[in-house]
């Protein structure tokens, strides 16, 4: 359901004037994401963007997440990039949706969503849609389980792009790792979601790892312990030799740099769709949120 929206009361990002000129659409926000990041023209084939867009891209998301709505509009529009709120029709929460204008190249960059409402104190990080199935409907009902949060959704299958220049989790040349970069420098925390297939030498449902840190911050062995006390197994990258560990991942080695919390979460199939395991990885990972909207917004 989209219902557009015109000249509704100011939001909490920019003035009362500016924002009731703002394009808005009344939505079920699940199905938004989804059906986005499940569109077959996401598997077409994938160019990153060029330096100069994703600079202004970042300047452009580093002002909206600083408040001011009406300056960042502006830049992200010269990057290619709209803003529209969005109001959830089954919860009544408003959000913040960062999209390409063309429908074409640049609707395979991405997207962001933000809470409105409040500071922006943790993100979830989607870089393989589709490809790690479940994992963007995962992210969805994160976004809508705690307050203050962001959603980083990938555009395009990890397979679209050649040399996988697609594969948004080892490439710094994304819209994925230029948002994600922007909310490590303003101290947010973030999880990764991925999905890996199951087998005889990966006896898991969970692998939960912190990416180029080899120690584990207080809420990821929260996190590892709470998945482990609902019977779900679980290998941690801290402690243990385990599959997956993401150290590789370009985001997880920006968030050292930045001195920002990354925890790199692995599921198998049955831990991301439906069904009581599923259902156990989304409290368990609702709680880490929950834990992180308890924080103090970074400057």
């Amino acid at each position: 359901m989209i219902v557009a929206l015109l000249g509704c009361g100011p939001g909490p990002r920019g003035d009362g004037e500016y924002e009731a000129t703002r394009a808005r659409e009344l939505v079920n926000l699940g199905d938004r994401i989804t059906e986005y990041a499940k569109r077959p023209g996401a598997r077409e084939p994938y160019r990153p963007p060029g330096e100069a867009r994703r600079e202004r891209l970042a300047r452009g998301t580093g002002l909206l997440l600083d408040g001011d709505t009406k300056a960042a509009e502006q830049l992200l529009k010269s990057a290619g990039f709209r803003i529209t709120r969005l109001t959830d029709t089954a919860s009544g929460r408003r959000y913040d949706e960062i999209a390409a204008l063309d429908p074409g190249r640049g609707a395979r960059w991405g997207r962001l969503y933000l809470s409105a409402g409040s500071g922006i104190r943790w993100n979830v990080q989607v870089p393989h849609p589709v490809s790690d199935r479940d994992t963007e409907s995962l992210g969805a009902r994160l976004l809508e389980s705690a307050p203050g949060g962001a959603l980083v959704l990938a555009g395009a299958h990890r397979d679209a792009g050649r040399n996988g220049s697609a594969d948004v989790a080892h490439r710094t040349d994304s819209v994925f790792h230029t948002i994600v970069a922007e909310l490590q420098k303003r101290g947010v925390p973030g999880v990764q979601l991925h999905g890996f297939a199951e087998r005889s030498t990966r006896p898991y449902e969970a692998v939960i790892s912190t990416g180029a840190v080899r120690t584990a911050p207080e809420e990821a062995a929260a996190l590892a312990d709470r998945l482990e006390s609902r019977g779900l197994r679980v290998c941690r990258g801290w402690s243990g030799r385990c599959p997956l560990e993401g150290i590789a991942n370009v985001q997880g080695e920006a968030a050292e740099r930045h001195r920002a919390t990354f925890v790199h979460v692995e599921l198998a199939p049955a831990a991301r769709g439906d069904g009581r395991e599923a259902a156990t990885a989304l409290a368990a990972l609702t709680r880490l949120l929950t834990t992180w909207s308890r924080h103090p917004v970074s400057g």
